[in-house]
């Protein structure tokens, strides 16, 4: 077993010493840090430095910056790169980035987050602007500069502003500023400002930022926008709010409205002009004659503009005395100069009729003169109706024909079972009412009454042709000569009980008839295709009665079992108590 010899106590003291010296040593020289040099020499362009370790490194002169004059002996602070490098063995140091960490050091020793600066905007770099602070370069990113965005950067290039520091990047160890913020935080400040100390009803002054169809966005003092809406913009209707205004242009405004919760304004334009709706009943009384200009058009009417801000309703039952107007603009265009007369006027509504017609001659004041009671027109027929018909007997100017003065011998249900449209006829004026504008005509006026003769021309006992031509319930109609119908009652049809009369009848057949009454008051003929086989002596019974005779021979019986006088009955019975209606069969 070998027996290690104890150390000597003074050199177990020197080596102590001498490893804890190489310890010290190598805590302070460490990668990344500074230390304290000494130019220990200068050969060609590299400058040899002692910064106390056991091998000295080098740097270029160029480090020491453009004319520098470098000596051996002068300090100087480096950075420690590589303690030992594995080519040369020696140590690598840098000056420059020894400077730029002592620069950064200063920096942040200076300036934080969020603080203000001042500085001076060098040039324009990609996404931004480069700014000098002291001795320090900032980035300006183009989205800080401006509140709203900015295309062109050249001409912020020399000026000189307050900046805000948003953020110290470490890594890159430069600063990133922005002027945006310092404005918005000027313009919130004075935004709050302003919002608090606006009134109702007081008159700004404002600058048009932006314009949309619907109004405009117009800054006060630069601080808040308020919005003006297209109708507070002018009294006078406008389409689009830059027919009146413009971006950019500075305009007298008021408080409409403030709400300081949602930070909105509300602004007039009109509101600072006098409203000329205050002198309108003076300007343009009721009756006045007035030049106006169509603005719009509705199915209704027309709006026409008499005067700046004040437009006026013609509704279609003003646009003509005569003529029936379906929509305005059949008569009317945006853009037409027309005359027209104040009819009536709302000022609390803000509304006025207007009338076009009344600024002509009203025809139907004079219609009496030119279509006098009792004379005879000429006309085409318009128009139908479930009552009559329509007759233009001048432009604008219709008479109406009704169904019950159409025919002397026929009851008319419907216009067109005697009249067409467009068919040229002549009637007679039977009544004039220009206050309704309503002219009433007679088309069987126009003509001889057959009436006057029919007692004559048929008498009781006389036997008729004719044709059927219209069929219903209690009987037939059949069409004699004149347009004269007569009636056969069912009951007169035949001997033999009719249940139905198209059973027994056909519109268009032919038949043969007695007469066996006439009623020149209620214009009816009574006929009977029974009473055909009557013998002589009941055709004369029959005469007898319908003159008012009361003969033995009313007695006797008929061909169909039935006295005279029942006939006569029967008939009385089916024109009074039976209405016929067009088309109604059994």
């Amino acid at each position: 077993m070998a027996i290690r010899k104890p150390t000597p106590k003074g050199e177990k003291s020197a080596a102590m010493a001498e490893l804890l010296a190489q310890a010290g040593q190598e805590s302070k020289f460490k990668n990344g840090s500074l230390v304290e040099g000494t130019v220990s020499a200068i050969k060609g362009d590299e400058v040899f430095i002692d910064i106390g370790y056991k091998s000295e490194g080098s740097i270029d002169i160029s480090e020491f910056g453009e004319g520098a004059e470098v000596k051996p002996g002068d300090k100087v602070t480096v950075m420690l790169r590589e303690l030992e490098n594995d080519k040369t063995g020696m140590v690598v140091l840098s000056k420059r980035a020894a400077d730029e960490k002592i620069r950064w050091e200063k920096i942040l020793d200076r300036y934080v987050e969020g603080c203000v600066v001042t500085g001076t905007i060098k040039s324009a770099v990609r996404g931004g602007l480069l700014v000098q602070i002291d001795d320090v370069e900032a980035f300006l990113p183009g989205s800080q500069i401006e509140v709203a965005p900015v295309k062109d950067l050249e001409p912020y290039v020399g000026q000189t502003y307050d900046f805000k520091v948003i953020k110290i990047s470490n890594e890159r160890r430069n600063l990133i500023v922005s002027r945006r913020e310092l404005i918005e935080g000027v313009q919130a400040e004075k935004k709050a400002e302003l919002l608090a100390s606006l009134q109702k009803g007081e008159i700004r002054k404002g600058r048009v930022k932006n314009i949309t169809d619907f109004g405009a966005f117009v800054s006060i003092e630069d601080a808040i926008d308020g919005l003006l809406h297209i109708t507070d913009m002018s009294w006078a209707r406008i389409k689009h709010p830059s027919e009146i205004i413009k971006v950019g242009q500075e305009l007298d405004v008021m408080v409409l409205d403030v709400d300081r919760e949602r930070e909105r304004v509300s602004l007039g334009l009109k509101q600072t002009m006098p409203n000329p709706w205050d002198a309108i009943q003076d300007q343009f009384p009721v009756g006045a004659r007035v030049q106006g200009k169509v603005v719009n058009l509705a199915a209704y009417g027309a709006f026409v503009e008499i005067a700046p801000g004040i437009e006026g309703l013609v509704h279609i039952s003003e646009f003509s005395w005569t003529k029936r107007v379906a929509r305005a603009s059949d008569m009317l265009n945006v853009g037409d100069e027309v005359q027209v007369v104040v009819l009536s006027i709302d000022v609390e509504n803000q509304k006025i009729a207007l009338g076009i017609r009344q600024t002509q001659a009203n025809p139907w004041d004079t219609v009496q003169d030119r279509f006098p009671v009792g004379s005879k027109v000429k006309g085409k027929v318009r128009n139908f109706t479930a009552y009559g018909a329509f007759v233009e007997l001048e432009e604008g100017i219709d008479g109406m024909i009704h169904v019950s003065d159409m025919s002397w011998t026929r009851k008319i249900n419907h216009p067109s079972e005697c009249l067409q449209k467009g068919q040229e006829v002549e009637a007679v004026v039977l009544d004039v009412n220009p206050k309704e504008q309503r002219i009433s005509l007679g088309l069987k006026q126009a003509q001889t009454d057959p009436w006057t003769e029919i007692a004559t021309k048929y008498p009781v006992g006389m036997v008729v042709k004719g044709k059927v031509s219209k069929v219903a319930s209690f009987g037939a109609f059949v069409e004699l000569e004149d347009g004269v119908d007569g009636l056969v009652h069912i009951s007169q049809i035949s001997d033999q009980r009719v249940e139905k009369v198209k059973d027994a009848l056909d519109v268009g057949q032919e038949v043969e008839a007695r007469v066996v009454k006439v009623d020149r008051a209620e214009r009816r003929i009574g006929l009977s295709i029974r009473a055909m086989s009557m013998t002589e002596d009941e055709i004369k019974a029959l005469e007898a009665e319908a003159a008012g005779e009361t003969p033995a021979s009313t007695s006797t019986k008929t061909a169909g079992s039935e006295t005279l006088g029942g006939l006569s009955a029967a008939f009385d019975n089916a024109f009074a108590n039976v209405e016929w209606q067009p088309g109604e069969s059994n």
